[in-house]
């Protein structure tokens, strides 16, 4: 006897998800699964960056820094493997992740200790905790893309540490063919749009024509952050939920909740 559809608890819900291709695989199909539609349109690339060998300087000379810092779960992908390649974490290294997801993404490489925000996740949550109250004379590394906000190196040096930066990766517009999703948009289709980043807000935005931003100015938008939020409402976006924590497990949650 075949499942019954209807009993599922996303069922008729069209969700345009917006992550990176490799990242966008298991959150669509945990979609499909429960009952929804899942729209995957990328708005964002993660890319190779321009200048790999300059990374690879700051790798070779781990045991320099007293604190890492990885500041998204790419950060970590992008890295760890070639960190691994050299001779792997020194093992007197402190580090540090930006939030949950950042945190589990390191555990897959077997690095089960690190320091991390205790409740949401972001710069200002980890400049927060006691052990970045007083890093005067500590070199720290911050692995990141290229790009992206200072807050962290800008607090961190204001404080008396020495920063430096390795961009493991670069974020792109990709090009987007839009007429299936503008397709699903007129037909009524798409309920929610997940979005994890103002990157690919600003991107999906942009690429889509006038009509569409009227589209995803009706739709009901999840985020990950306040920070996305403040973007949205910016661009006249205000059906906006935001997820309890930056993780994958929050935006299922934001999702569930949106049926009940």
């Amino acid at each position: 006897m075949g499942i019954d559809n209807t009993m599922l608890p996303l069922y008729g819900l069209g969700v345009l998800v917006t992550r990176p291709k490799q990242q966008a695989g298991f959150l669509c199909t945990w979609i499909e699964n429960n009952g929804g539609f899942a729209v995957c349109c990328p708005t964002q690339l993660i890319c190779e960056p321009r200048d790999r060998g300059l990374v690879s300087k700051y790798f070779n000379k781990l045991n320099r820094y007293s604190l890492v810092i990885f500041t998204s779960t790419n950060a970590v992908a992008y890295s760890l493997p070639t960190i691994q390649k050299i001779g792997g974490i020194p093992p007197l290294l402190e580090i540090a992740a930006i939030g949950k997801a950042t945190a589990r993404t390191l555990s897959q490489f077997g690095i089960d200790q690190c320091l991390q925000p205790p409740f949401n996740s972001g710069s200002e949550q980890l400049l927060a905790m006691p052990r970045f109250q007083n890093v005067r004379g500590q070199s720290i590394l911050i692995i990141r893309g290229e790009g992206g906000r200072t807050l962290l190196a800008d607090t961190l040096t204001e404080r008396g540490a020495y920063v430096y930066y390795a961009a493991v990766y670069r974020r792109e517009c990709p090009t987007v063919d839009t007429s299936m999703l503008m397709s699903h948009w007129l037909n009524g289709k798409i309920g929610v749009a997940v979005i994890t980043s103002i990157e690919s807000f600003i991107n999906l935005f942009n690429i889509l024509s006038p009509v569409g931003r009227c589209y995803l100015r009706g739709t009901q938008l999840i985020l990950i952050s306040d920070r996305i939020k403040q973007i949205a409402h910016e661009y006249g976006c205000h059906r906006v939920l935001v997820t309890k924590e930056a993780s994958e497990d929050a935006i299922k949650e934001a999702l569930l909740e949106l049926i009940v």
